[in-house]
């Protein structure tokens, strides 16, 4: 039971792939946020129940008639929301596997009976690779995703990639501003790429946030950018992601997409830490001001505090400076 966010189901679907390559015969159903499902709705034997949080009750009652009558062999409570925890009270399971106590919040303990391992500092998507130990399932090296597109998504990707050459993904708008980089910054970045003879698109959501960076972006730029912010699916972002030479975002889904698809990715982060929340393959690869923000605010370094811990302000992402950026991308404009 995973219901959100993007980001996060990218991270699930890793560990539903560990399980589907070691335990074939494995029959997988996932509880999943409407969104979210089409990320993943082609994933093979896999049974998806969507859950619509908002439809309220509506959405309990809709789960427990789907699952009528079934007991399953193990619940993993992958969501520590309380809503997630009392949906998940109508699934049956001989084991009902939550987080460990540390990672614990909002009652969940109270929902499992069986608690994954505890680990110190580890990222989102090592978290729930727990879920995949507390089962048994051998351990799969390195990391694989499998989220299969149809025919006519990859067909319309391999033809973008072939109209625009060599690009570079720009999705610069998270779920909240704050965690935003200013768009003159990106528009700047953009420019340095553009100039190296290597185009530069801009992606995001449908959302108001996502279209007023964008243009926001477009409007500093020097040279102008090809624009598929919320003219996409899911599916045809992936294939944008995957086609791209590189993906430079903040705290957002697209930079996990892209890992799931090989692509590398520059993330910017300032009030989450990138161990925990960066995209997986490519830590190395982030321009973070995280240390330095959240030691100032809460008085000690990082690694003496709760994993997990937020800065927090609506101007930290501005500590990010243009230079720091290009570090990161210029090798991959040699």
């Amino acid at each position: 039971m995973r219901l959100s966010a993007i980001g996060d189901v990218c991270h699930a679907v890793a560990m539903v792939t560990r399980i589907q390559s070691q335990w074939r015969d494995a029959e997988i159903t996932w509880v999943i946020g409407k969104v979210e499902y089409q990320l993943v709705k082609l994933m093979p034997n896999v049974r998806f129940i969507i859950f619509d949080k908002s439809k309220g009750k509506a959405a309990v009652e809709s789960l427990k008639a789907e699952v009528a009558g079934e007991t399953f062999d193990a619940l993993l409570m992958m969501q520590v929301a309380l809503r997630a925890n009392l949906a998940s009270r109508v699934i049956k399971a001989k084991q009902r596997i939550g987080f460990d106590w540390s990672r614990s919040k909002e009652l969940h303990w109270l929902f499992a009976n069986k608690r994954v391992a505890a680990t110190k500092h580890a990222h989102v998507l090592k978290g729930f690779m727990d879920f995949a130990d507390a089962l048994g399932v051998p351990e799969t090296k390195p990391v694989s995703w499998n989220i299969p597109v149809a025919p006519e998504d990859a067909q319309w990707g391999e033809e973008q990639a072939k109209a625009l050459g060599k690009y570079v993904v720009i999705s610069p708008a998270a779920s909240k501003a704050e965690r935003n980089w200013l768009p003159q910054r990106y528009a700047s970045i953009a420019d340095y790429i553009q100039e190296a003879g290597v185009a530069v698109i801009l992606c995001g959501g449908p959302g108001d946030l996502d279209r007023k960076t964008a243009d926001a972006i477009k409007a500093s730029v020097k040279q102008p950018l090809q624009d598929f912010t919320g003219q996409t699916t899911l599916h045809q972002l992936l294939m944008l992601l995957k086609h791209a030479h590189l993906v430079i975002a903040p705290d957002t889904g697209p930079a996990h997409m892209a890992t799931t698809v090989g692509t590398p990715v520059v993330g910017l982060y300032a009030h989450s830490n990138p161990r925990r929340t960066g995209p997986y393959n490519d830590l190395d690869r982030v321009v973070s001001v995280y240390d330095e923000c959240v030691e100032k605010q809460k008085g000690k370094p990082w690694d003496a505090l709760p994993w997990g811990a937020r800065a927090k302000g609506s101007q930290l992402m501005e500590k990010i400076t243009v230079d720091m950026v290009k570090q990161k991308v210029a090798p991959f404009l040699a």
